[in-house]
């Protein structure tokens, strides 16, 4: 079984923490935006009848959600989170919705998936890659699972190219959210993790060496709002 370092125990408790009003404040922090970065990196999965998704970190399964709206009735979703807390809140939400019965989800880390090699016909995984302890080793769990022909989508935060919008995105980020999440959380400490954990994650170039590393192949990013988010594309050819 995955231990968990003390770094990875920590981000668990934290998004224990803060499951309850997660949802709340990622769409006041990021203003209704990341609802149209998710639907447009579910929308470059090509997944057949009868297929199997898996979506890592799944946290309230918003992910898995956009989904199973995208694709045919006969797929089938896996939603995984290392985060009880998330889950709860996930299944919530999953009781609530149409799309809800085509939906699983799973408590486990992205560094031990817990299904056997090349048995999903995509994967995704949105703003979790950057809180993944071993990043990768995770990517390597994620081509191990993903079936021949399957391709893997990764939105994750990004930092702009423009010096000016980096500037104001950065004072946004690293002054005023902490403070607007804490005030709504309480947990101010969360939202001082997430700036700091953008800033730390790799670059474009070098996350889609890592990609390369794992073994995916036609790698591709795009940009989202003027590089506030990357989309991440990579396929496994055999």
């Amino acid at each position: 079984m995955f231990q968990l370092s003390d770094k990875g125990r920590n981000v668990r408790q934290m998004f224990d923490d803060i499951a309850n009003r997660y949802d709340l404040l990622n769409r006041l922090l990021s203003f209704g935006i990341d609802r149209r970065w998710r639907r447009f990196a579910v929308s470059q999965l090509s997944i057949p009848k009868n297929g199997r998704v898996l979506d890592i970190a799944t946290g309230t399964c918003d992910v898995a959600l956009e989904v199973a709206e995208q694709t045919d009735p006969s797929v089938t979703i896996v939603g995984e989170d290392f985060t009880q807390g998330m889950l709860v809140q996930g299944q919530s939400k999953l009781q609530k919705s149409p799309y809800g019965s085509r939906i699983m989800l799973v408590n486990a880390p992205c560094e031990e998936i817990p299904h056997p090699d090349g048995c999903f016909d995509g994967i995704t995984i949105a703003f979790g890659i950057r809180n993944v302890v071993d990043r990768q080793a995770g990517l390597n769990e994620m081509y191990r699972v993903l079936k021949p022909g399957g391709r893997a989508v990764i939105l994750e935060f990004s930092q702009p190219k423009s010096q000016l919008f980096r500037k104001i995105y950065y004072f946004y980020f690293q002054k005023m959210l902490p403070t607007i999440g804490g005030l709504i959380s309480r947990k101010r400490s969360a939202y001082q993790y997430l700036p700091d954990s953008v800033i730390e994650f790799p670059s474009q170039e070098e996350f889609s060496g890592m990609m390369g590393a794992a073994g995916f192949q036609r790698l591709q990013y795009v940009d989202q709002t003027f590089g506030i988010a990357t989309v991440y594309v990579g396929d496994k050819l055999q």
